[in-house]
């Protein structure tokens, strides 16, 4: 996703000015470490359930305040560095916004993506 590129988009809508007040940004990546023992990463598959995604996107954007939501969520096998998770929220003000971004990450992460670290030391975690 080219963050830029997705913000101007939203600015296209003319009811963007009236309504967003603030825009947060989210870009996980993969870490080169587990988090469950800091042992070395050499890469993860991660699957991620995109009508789930769609669905706790479209529940969140019913928040207070909240205009517009964007998410692109990566699948596959991937290495360290490589970008996984996009969520971009648009609304009113920090009070709605920053609340809004935590419940999206945290139940999509719970929710609706899975993965496996593959170390090449230890071999796989999940």
């Amino acid at each position: 996703m080219d963050i830029s590129k997705t913000i101007a988009a939203m600015k296209q809508d003319p009811a963007f000015a009236e309504n967003v007040g603030m825009v947060l940004i989210h870009n996980g990546t993969v870490r080169g470490w587990s988090r469950s023992d800091h042992s070395p990463v050499s890469q993860i598959e991660v699957v991620a359930d995109q009508t789930r995604i769609d669905q706790i996107c479209s529940e969140v954007e019913q928040m207070e305040g909240i205009f517009k939501i964007v998410i692109e969520a990566h699948s596959g096998l991937m290495k360290p560095g490589d970008d996984l998770l996009f969520l971009v929220v648009a609304g009113d003000i920090r009070e709605n916004v920053k609340p809004a971004l935590a419940l999206l990450l945290d139940r999509i992460k719970a929710e609706a993506i899975s993965k496996k670290e593959f170390s090449t030391e230890t071999g796989t975690h999940d």
